[in-house]
């Protein structure tokens, strides 16, 4: 909401109830005149008399005065998506200001806040000096930090600790990361058996359904972590090849099994460039032309397909209810036409120095950065 609506919500609540200017006057011992100047808008009521009328209507003194302390799910996904858009479209400075007047607004909306700093984690990169992305970080850590000392919402904490992590990371402060995930990250710990645990109670309590569906959405999860993995694993490797092409080899044939170009191209894509970075920091320039082939096809899904949303297959069919859940529902972190304005850096990076004169290398390079 824009701006607080007083006058109207007084009005419409007044005849909601049937009642004359008059009478709704006396209860709050003043005139006539004076209600009918709520109405109008040309005075307010006083201070003191707010939670009385907030009574008397039976509303609480928010939602009398029309003002709006929590967004919805569907109000959060939207303004995401807006803003999101407005990274792609409109000058970086404005875009930052309509961000910074919705976290003013509303400050107290934890879920926003988390989102808000998913969404600087996403695009702050787009700042032009070092300075101002290490600011924008900063800025996202605090929201982060505020979550975390006033939300009471467990599941909500749990992510802001992921993100301010992760911003921490980004800011080049490994220490503060690594405390605050390297107990709840450990491989060992038994909440590691938390989802399968879940799923066996599910089946136990009769709710067969609710299991398949858990097993399933878990199966996904699984997939996409082991390939973010992979994907890790390949630049920390990265001057040890043969490790790096068994990594390649073993994770392609998971991909192809399970058709993950498909289901999820952008981690496809991934995948397929830093094989292809491997690749042409050892020199195989026809491996790694055949990588950023690939890399290209997925990533034509995601310009010339429709509107990217996580969906699931086929095979991974019941993901529906999960993906209605989360924060953002299926939809992507960052638009379409910021994929293509992103991808112009990342072939600037130095491993595909030795491909920078191949005419297919600069074929692919061309198809996927030129304006359509």
């Amino acid at each position: 909401m824009n701006k607080l609506n007083l006058s109207d919500n007084i009005t419409r609540l007044r005849r909601e109830r049937k009642l004359t200017q008059e009478e709704l006057a006396d209860f709050c011992g003043v005139t006539k005149a004076s209600v009918s100047k709520w109405e109008k808008g040309i005075n307010t009521p006083d201070l003191l008399l707010l939670p009385q009328l907030a009574a008397f209507f039976d509303v609480t003194v928010d939602e009398l005065i029309g003002y709006q302390a929590q967004l919805s799910k569907e109000q959060i996904r939207r303004q995401y998506a807006e803003l999101s858009r407005d990274f792609a479209l409109l000058p970086f400075a404005e875009a930052l200001e309509k961000v910074r007047a919705l976290a003013h607004k509303y400050y107290a909306c934890y879920p926003l806040l988390l989102q808000l700093g998913v969404l600087y984690w996403n695009h702050y990169m787009l700042a032009e000096t070092k300075e101002e992305r290490q600011a924008l970080l900063l800025e996202a850590a605090g929201w982060c930090d505020r979550i975390l000392d006033h939300c009471r919402d467990a599941g909500i904490c749990s992510d802001a600790t992921v993100l301010r992590a992760g911003l921490l990371l980004q800011l080049g402060n490994a220490a503060p990361a690594i405390e605050a995930l390297e107990s709840s990250a450990d491989p060992g710990r038994l909440a590691g058996q938390a989802g399968t645990l879940l799923a066996q109670a599910y089946r136990l309590s009769g709710d067969i359904e609710k299991a398949r569906n858990y097993t399933q959405v878990k199966q996904y999860l699984d997939l996409l972590a082991l390939t973010g993995d992979a994907i890790l694993a390949l630049s920390l490797h990265e001057q040890d090849l043969p490790r790096c092409e068994e990594i390649i080899r073993r994770v392609t044939g998971i991909a192809e099994l399970y058709h993950l170009e498909a289901l999820h191209p952008n981690m496809a894509a991934q995948f397929q460039f830093q094989s292809a970075a491997v690749y042409a920091l050892h020199e195989k320039s026809g491996e790694a032309l055949a990588a950023l082939t690939r890399f290209e096809k997925c990533v034509e899904r995601l310009l010339n397909g429709p509107p990217i949303q996580l969906h699931g297959d086929d095979y991974f069919d019941g993901l529906d209810v999960w993906i209605d859940r989360l924060p953002l529902e299926g939809m992507a972190p960052r638009d379409q036409s910021f994929i293509r304005h992103s991808l112009q850096e990342a072939f600037s990076h130095p491993a595909f120095d030795s491909l920078r004169d191949r005419d297919a290398f600069k074929r692919i390079v061309r198809r996927l950065t030129e304006s359509r």
